[in-house]
């Protein structure tokens, strides 16, 4: 007999015509002290799945079960950390974890209970933290406590739903271990939520993906026999765990692309027009659209001894301490560090909406002082006008850089990079109608509809989940080719570093942050993630960066410039100085 089991589970949400299926015959089992990690697309009902076991929802058909019996009403016996935190920001780490402990455990002393939070606070690494409150923690901090409440409750069953999702890739990295060691060392079962196919790798017996929605189910298992404990660095050279990985991915694209779909693509032609911020239309030179002359100029754009300086009570804190990078025209930069490393700092000094202490930016032979229309700018939260269509919301930005157009042409333009990143059907609907996904499609249109100089994308994929990210990282290579605009994006995602960039730049730990590597990506473009995964010296990329930030998390500060040619002749000057035996 399983441990858990889920027979035809199927719940819909809605009355009427207003009815909508989320899953449908849904079928699993588990194993007690089994660690199970579904993966799948936002919206799909993973939380719906997850909220069944935890007892939180009751199915309209089938039956959710623990060892035999019909799961009810939430218990103890089953404890449910959320991507959220939850927690009561009046009461210290302490007294959170003792909300639980005193629900469940009535019967025991004072000393007991008190004995029993220690023990967990402790074990999630916060001893040092015990009396301070949530808004005194980082989010790693405060998921941590979320666990410890949920372990100490002595769950039978850990239940995880997305914990780490909104997490930096260090601190999510850190807190993977943490998870693996305590379902190692208290022998729990566990079934992890997630939307990132690695996570699921390092940390679970078995993966099943969730497919797209409506009428959502479990599609086929992958089993996991990647030998224990599992790491992250070491793993790039495993052919299981690259088999593994590339077979997830593949599998949950192509059900991806099976999805039904409003969106139709509409032949739409860009006017030949000129945005009010090419030099080609201040001199009043006729022109048709974007000019691509001198495309990989150096020093397009110039950062120059940069510095950014916060006062503190304590005195000035410097986040970013002579920072300097050459970037060329239509290059497309990837920039990459640990959380606090000044990343974002950087790009929004960049685009003029953060002033910069020391040192300068110059785009275009122009010092940037202040925001402009000549650079777009996508931010992690799309930042749309609730109230206003998708069309209206890019429409703000082209009336300002194309007031000379006809009002043909900029209706046209909007069209046209709506079409291009799959809203065509749907551009006049409000923002507050679109999904995460969708909104973040409409930021892009409107970065690439004010035809910027420079592109600025900072996390704009963070809050979405790795298949809905996947295609908008699709979208953005597309359309990037199209316009051969200069970029620089911030990431915490390696992969989609490698993937976008001619050159990753990857930056030292804060304070006093600047850049450490220079990673040259030579791979033939155009990209896809599925050529990626295939080509030869994607995985020596990837070790590459997971080794700068490894020895960035011990206090290491390397800088270089990396290139596959540079490390072979490396490693062959290395061969030929070693003394010959004999």
């Amino acid at each position: 007999m399983a441990f858990l089991e889920l027979k035809n589970i199927s719940k819909s949400y809605g009355q009427g015509a207003q009815t909508t299926s989320v899953l449908k015959n849904v079928n699993l089992q588990i194993q007690e002290g089994e660690f199970v990690a579904i993966v799948g697309f936002s919206g799909s009902g993973k939380t719906t799945l997850i909220n069944t076991i935890a007892g939180l929802v009751q199915p309209d058909e089938g039956h959710a079960l623990m060892q035999g019996k019909p799961i009810e009403e939430p218990g103890p016996e089953r404890g449910l950390v959320f991507q959220s935190y939850s927690l009561l920001p009046w009461l210290s780490v302490y007294d959170n974890v003792a909300l639980a402990v005193n629900q469940v455990h009535k019967g025991w002393s004072k000393e007991q209970r008190s004995d029993h939070i220690h023990k967990y606070v402790n074990m999630v690494g916060l001893s040092h933290a015990m009396n301070r409150k949530p808004a005194e923690l980082s989010g790693g901090m405060r998921q941590r406590v979320a666990v410890a409440r949920a372990l100490a409750m002595n769950p039978e069953v850990l239940l995880l739903d997305e914990p780490l999702s909104a997490l930096d890739a260090l601190t999510r990295a850190n807190l993977q271990s943490e998870i693996e060691r305590i379902w190692h060392q208290e022998n729990k079962t566990v079934l992890l939520i997630t939307n990132d196919i690695d996570e699921g790798l390092l940390l679970a017996d078995r993966i099943i993906p969730l497919t797209p929605g409506p009428d959502a189910t479990l599609g086929p298992e992958f089993v996991i026999s990647l030998e224990r404990p599992r790491d992250r660095t070491e793993v790039n050279h495993d052919p299981e765990f690259k088999r593994l990985r590339k077979e997830i991915t593949q599998y949950l694209m192509q059900v991806g692309m099976e999805r039904p779909t409003e969106n139709s693509q509409k032949v739409i032609h860009l006017p030949k027009v000129l945005p009010n911020t090419q030099k080609d239309y201040q001199k009043g030179l006729p022109g048709g659209a974007i000019s691509h002359e001198n495309l990989g100029q150096e020093g397009y754009v110039e950062f120059s001894q940069l510095v950014k300086t916060y006062p503190t009570p304590k005195g000035p804190l410097v986040v970013v301490d002579g920072f300097d990078l050459k970037v060329k025209k239509g290059e497309f930069i990837s920039l990459i560090g640990h959380s606090g490393c000044g990343k974002s700092t950087v790009l929004s000094m960049t685009a003029g909406l953060n002033e910069i202490t020391n040192g300068g930016i110059i785009l275009d032979d122009k010092e940037v002082v202040a925001a402009g229309p000549d650079r777009g700018v996508v931010f992690q939260a799309p930042s749309l006008f609730p109230w206003m269509t998708a069309f209206d919301n890019v429409m703000l930005g082209v009336d300002k850089v194309y007031p000379h157009a006809k009002k043909k042409e900029r209706h046209d333009i909007v069209t046209y990079y709506l079409n291009r990143v799959g809203l065509g059907d749907i551009l006049h609907r409000k923002a507050s109608a679109l999904s995460n996904g969708q909104k973040q499609r409409v930021g892009i249109a409107r970065a690439f509809a004010l035809s910027p100089k420079l592109l600025l994308l900072d996390e704009p994929f963070g809050m979405l989940d790795s298949l809905t990210r996947i295609e908008l990282q699709e979208v953005l290579m597309e359309v990037w080719a199209r316009t051969q605009v200069t970029a620089v994006i911030v990431t915490h995602d390696v992969d989609e570093a490698i993937l976008l960039a001619d050159r990753v730049v990857m930056m030292t730990n804060g304070p006093h942050a600047k850049v450490g590597k220079v990673l040259e990506i030579d791979l033939p473009r155009p990209r896809s993630r599925k050529s990626l995964l295939e080509h030869p010296d994607y995985y020596w990329y990837r070790e590459e960066l997971l080794n700068f930030l490894e020895e960035c998390e011990h206090g290491k500060n390397p800088t270089s410039i990396t290139s596959k040619k540079q490390k072979i002749q490396q490693m062959s000057q290395q061969k030929e100085s070693l003394p010959i035996a004999g």
